[in-house]
């Protein structure tokens, strides 16, 4: 691991040098766990057991099955924090918890396995506590109906005691592909090649579907009965991207073993790094956005919508910098033919051909730095100093004549940053990469936001100003910081979290954010559970000096919640059929 300096740093991109020595970092950190006590003890006070505090009418909410989600996603983080009294009361609830619901009520799967069942699988790995694995085996057996379908994709909902389930045909990318890490250590830990075989079902199909129109990524729709895409919608946003996520750390998590898991996402970040990454174009702020199909053409264009969902995509890059040999992957046994095999990935060959000439760990790495200063910068251009969860980037007009039609055609492209690259490496790679420079905020009271002037200076037009708890910019922070050691990410969350106090900060907890434009912020009486679970626990992570949670050794759910890497043994390979 890199070894992190503890003096000078450069951040905000002012070129303010700030000097904060290990002891301070440590007291950041002790902030964020009297954050979370403030936090989960208004949560125990009004809400207990319920879902989630409502913080400003000290209210509970069961959106969540009504289980106790919050206590559920808190237990690793208590664990981590050492907070050993609010633990203790957390077991005896989790003892006391029905897995239940009445007749016409349906969990809502993704959620509850990501929560609950990463949770208790989360808590029993750090505590070894027997009830967490006897809870979590026993809310899985319970959910299984989900997977009645032809394909063993799973459905929206299912209830746990009438064994009925809800939802369309057509299914969503993340919802239906977010639970291999879960299902997998699972069938570690109890021994169960039912549990295991949920997992290799959804991998398997991906691995037999037909990506030829999506050059190999999968995208955001797709037909539960066939078990086949149904549309050509990529992203790695609302919707898809916790399932890209897993097809790395599937692979990290089995030791470096499951390599059609590892295929899959080398094709998906292909496509992103060639595909679906661009440049803005008067402050060169690098950004990710989804890519469309036009019904009537057949032709692709991108939305440059850029969301805050997708801001864990920077760290996912770096952690896949920082883990695989990308530049010698025959090492590993992976063979060009095996990513971009002619043909059965659409131009996913021509698009691999793109990135040659390049180092891949430091192109994977740069785009996850760029990447990550756009996500910081939309908090720091905000007069609350929190970032809102939708935008639009603007792009260059190109207008061309159609004679035959007699009409100017108006087109939007924008500049793809791997364009910018080949311009940069032609004129010798000089300075930073693209995207990657020093930038300072711009930032404007929301009565401006309407003038030309702050829509070139800016760059990009606020869509949804709410800012709710997320934690997926702090998230990659936490990891750039562990994969380079540069303190400038552990000065950004510091930003960060001091936005989250001065803005969102209730007498029983914290709120979601109406609009990020306006300070002081209006609130939402909302306190998500994933803001204990993920956007705190991160935060703690990022200041502590000794990371209690190595990349090497751990891997995090889509909700924050680590699991340790493991082997499988020689009888459960046999026995569970682990290709």
């Amino acid at each position: 691991m890199f070894e992190h300096d503890s003096g000078i740093i450069t951040s905000g991109g002012a070129g303010k040098k700030v000097i904060r020595p290990p002891p301070a970092w440590e007291e950041s950190a002790a902030q964020v766990q009297r954050a979370f006590l403030h936090a989960y003890h208004g949560y125990e006070r009004y809400a207990a057991p319920h879902d989630e505090l409502l913080p400003l009418t000290n209210n509970p909410s069961d959106m969540f099955n009504g289980w106790g989600v919050t206590l559920f996603d808190s237990l690793d983080t208590m664990l981590i924090m050492d907070l050993k009294n609010e633990y203790s009361r957390a077991v005896k609830m989790v003892q006391n918890i029905e897995f239940s619901l009445p007749d016409g009520h349906f969990v809502p799967y993704f959620e509850t396995i990501i929560r609950y069942l990463g949770g208790l699988l989360s808590a029993y790995a750090l505590s070894k506590n027997q009830l967490f694995l006897d809870r979590a085996d026993e809310l899985a057996i319970k959910l299984d109906p989900v997977f009645n379908t032809t394909s063993g994709l799973a459905l929206f909902g299912v209830n746990p005691t009438n064994k009925k389930t809800s939802g369309p045909d057509i299914g969503v990318l993340a919802e239906i592909a977010s639970l291999q890490l879960e299902y997998s250590y699972l069938a570690k830990l109890t021994g169960k090649k039912e549990h295991f075989h949920r997992a290799g079902t959804l991998i398997k199909a991906f691995a037999n579907a037909d990506l030829r129109n999506t050059s190999g990524m999968l995208p955001v729709k797709w037909n539960l009965t066939s078990g086949q895409p149904y549309d050509g919608h990529v992203s790695v946003g609302a919707q898809a991207d916790s399932a890209h996520e897993y097809l790395l750390k599937q692979y990290l998590m089995t030791a470096k073993t499951d390599k059609a898991s590892l295929k899959m996402y080398l094709r998906a970040t292909t496509y992103i790094i060639t595909k679906l990454l661009y440049l803005s174009p008067t402050r060169h702020l690098l950004y990710v956005t989804d890519e469309m199909t036009d019904k009537n053409t057949g032709m692709t264009y991108p939305t440059h919508t850029f969301e805050h969902l997708s801001c864990f995509l920077p760290g996912l890059l770096a952690l896949g910098a920082h883990t695989l040999p990308l530049d010698n992957l025959e090492s590993i046994g992976i063979h060009s033919d095996d990513i971009d095999a002619d043909g059965a990935f659409g131009s996913a060959r021509t698009n691999h051909e793109r990135l040659a000439g390049y180092n891949l760990k430091k192109l994977h790495l740069w785009a996850a730095e760029g990447l990550a200063q756009t996500c910081y910068l939309t908090y720091a251009d905000q007069p609350t100093g929190l970032g809102p969860d939708e935008m639009v980037f603007h792009t260059t007009v190109k207008k061309t004549w159609d004679s035959a039609a007699s009409i100017w055609r108006i087109d939007t492209p924008g500049t793809l940053w791997m364009n910018a690259m080949k311009r940069w490496k032609g004129s010798g790679s000089r300075g930073v990469p693209p995207g990657l420079e020093d930038k300072a905020p711009v930032v404007y009271e929301k009565s401006r936001q309407a003038t030309s002037a702050y829509l070139r200076e800016r760059d990009y037009t606020i869509r949804k100003a709410a800012y709710l708890l997320r934690p997926e910019t702090v998230e990659s922070l936490y990891i750039l910081w562990r994969v380079t050691g540069d303190l400038k990410w552990r000065e950004y969350g510091w930003r960060i979290f001091a936005a989250i106090e001065q803005e969102a900060k209730t007498p029983s907890g914290y709120a979601s954010v109406k609009a990020v434009d306006v300070s002081p912020a209006s609130l939402y009486d909302d306190m998500p559970s994933y803001f204990l679970a993920e956007t705190l626990k991160y935060l703690y992570l990022l200041f502590i000096n000794e990371d209690p949670i190595p990349l090497e050794k751990w891997v995090f759910n889509t909700e924050a919640h680590p699991f340790p890497v493991f082997e499988w043994t020689a009888r459960e390979r046999e026995e569970f059929k682990v290709d």
